[in-house]
């Protein structure tokens, strides 16, 4: 197996073969000791049983709110790296905007405070409430994107708060950012690379996710 630097110089060569702009990075790597501490006891607690070698760290170009590139980092999947790593790149030729794309440990791993911020973001371990099945999330199978205009919807209870605004659609709502709908490139991509989609789902909204 390839060292994890030698991993990403030889995908950031890839990249600039293919005519990638020199100033992005779409890249998968093993993820690095640095990063792994960080993880510790945030999106990866004490007797988390996902190994540490199926996951990857993603490092992806993407376009802001004002349109400038941004370098962001997520963990996710080795099963789903490639398929992240084509859509965002495809985003980003697109001129598609996005909020912000940190690792979900820089908010000690509090999902109200990462989507509040609309930040994107993919493996944090966990199961699903009132069960022991491992969520999508904590096996880095989902992805959340743009959460704060794309809550998650239940009744009343929406998550993030701060996205309780853009919360109800009804109707061709026209007033809601960087909304993430049937029509939306994001959508399609994702479900192109055979993602599903908690908009979709019956008895509750999930509008910024993403699940393999």
């Amino acid at each position: 197996m390839k060292h994890p630097a030698v991993l990403l110089l030889t995908l950031c060569l890839v990249g600039l073969a293919k005519g990638q702009p020199a100033d992005t990075c779409f890249t998968a790597s093993l993820v690095p000791d640095s990063v792994f501490r960080l993880m510790q006891g945030r999106s990866y607690p004490q007797g988390c049983p996902i190994a540490r070698s199926e996951l990857r760290l993603l490092r992806l170009s993407y376009r802001d709110e004002q349109g400038r590139t941004q370098q962001g980092e997520m963990v996710c999947n080795v099963q789903i790296a490639k398929d992240l790593i084509d859509i965002f790149r495809q985003l980003w030729l697109a001129d598609y905007r996005l909020g912000r794309m940190r690792l979900i440990d820089h908010y000690e791993a509090d999902d109200e405070r990462s989507m509040a911020d609309n930040n994107t973001s993919c493996f944090c371990y966990r199961t699903i409430a009132g069960s022991r099945t491992i969520s999508k999330h904590g096996r880095g199978l989902a992805v959340d994107v743009n959460p704060l205009y794309n809550p998650y919807v239940k009744g009343t209870h929406v998550a993030p708060r701060a996205g309780r605004k853009w919360a109800f659609r009804r109707g061709e709502r026209k007033d809601i950012p960087q909304k993430i709908d049937h029509q939306d490139l994001l959508y399609r991509l994702f479900r192109q690379h055979g993602f599903r989609w908690g908009g979709d789902w019956r008895y509750s909204k999930d509008y910024q996710h993403f699940e393999r």
